[in-house]
């Protein structure tokens, strides 16, 4: 009985914590309760300053890590109302409205050659804007927004050029003319040509957005230069037949096969930007493996 109640002794000194002692002890706790406080430091969320006119939720998609996840489930929405109304606005353009009085079926071009002008247009000043936000807060997002936009924009800008020669040498009788509307169109085309070759001649990513905003920023000058070439000097190209304050002075179906094809070469280049986007952030960023496990 004495040899069993030993090993019941020893057993139970085993497993009883060691005595450091009551200054030992102390300096225990007082180490363990600075743990924990620099745990909960650790682990205390940043508190950020929320806008009154932007919802909270919202800010996470201004990093290009939460927006590539987003732009790659916002395409398909924009993609295929895209594809169905150009083949909509192709029909009612090109069979439904009936032919010009003047230009006979040679004006049908305009389904084409307007919309492009006009996005040609916007998606400059799209991109000023983008390219200018980026270089006044360091947004890295707009800037990638503003590179997107570039190639969209040129294409539109090229598309309107061609179909505009292809439009004026039946009805002007010469495939171009240094007139004051399609000379101020040549000069954004070399805006943005000038705003790539600039953004990629420039190594530093940061160093080719700023250099890039500038450009673009200034050119935005050529715009209202553009619009206006018509009514402030006297050029071969014809005044805008639509306009927000007077009635259109186009035939009803004419008017709706426009409109339609500006909204779906509007959602086009909603689609292709984010296409774009989406590469360009897989390329800046180096850690491109995380951004490939936010589209699982």
């Amino acid at each position: 009985m004495g040899h069993r109640g030993s090993a019941q002794d020893i057993g139970r000194i085993n497993w009883q914590p060691f005595d450091f002692g009551p200054r030992e002890a102390t300096k225990t706790r007082r180490r363990s309760t600075k743990n924990k406080e620099q745990s909960t430091t650790f682990l205390r969320p940043k508190t950020k300053v929320q806008s009154p006119f932007i919802p909270m939720n919202l800010y996470k998609y201004s990093s290009p890590v939460n927006f590539y996840p987003l732009a790659g489930r916002l395409i398909p929405w924009f993609a295929i109302p895209a594809a169905i109304l150009f083949t909509v606005g192709m029909f009612v353009g090109f069979f439904i409205a009936p032919a010009d009085f003047q230009q006979g079926e040679a004006y049908r071009i305009i389904f084409i050659h307007v919309p492009a002008a006009w996005l040609g247009m916007f998606l400059y000043v799209l991109m000023a804007i983008y390219a200018g936000i980026g270089w006044a807060f360091n947004a890295r997002l707009s800037s990638m927004m503003a590179s997107s936009i570039s190639i969209t924009g040129a294409m539109f800008t090229f598309l309107s050029l061609v179909t505009g020669a292809f439009w004026g040498k039946p009805t002007w009788g010469t495939w171009w003319v240094w007139d004051a509307r399609m000379t101020s169109t040549l000069i954004l085309m070399f805006l943005y040509i000038g705003f790539i070759s600039l953004q990629s001649s420039i190594e530093d990513p940061r160093r080719a957005d700023r250099a890039g905003a500038v450009l673009a920023i200034v050119g935005v000058i050529n715009i209202p230069i553009i619009y206006f070439s018509v009514q402030w000097w006297n050029t071969l190209h014809q005044g805008a037949t639509i306009r927000l304050l007077q009635k259109p002075t186009i035939h009803g179906s004419m008017l709706y096969a426009l409109l339609i094809m500006l909204a779906a070469c509007w959602l086009y280049s909603v689609a292709v930007v984010l296409i774009r986007v989406r590469c360009i952030i897989l390329e800046r960023e180096q850690n491109a493996a995380r951004f490939a496990e936010a589209t699982i």
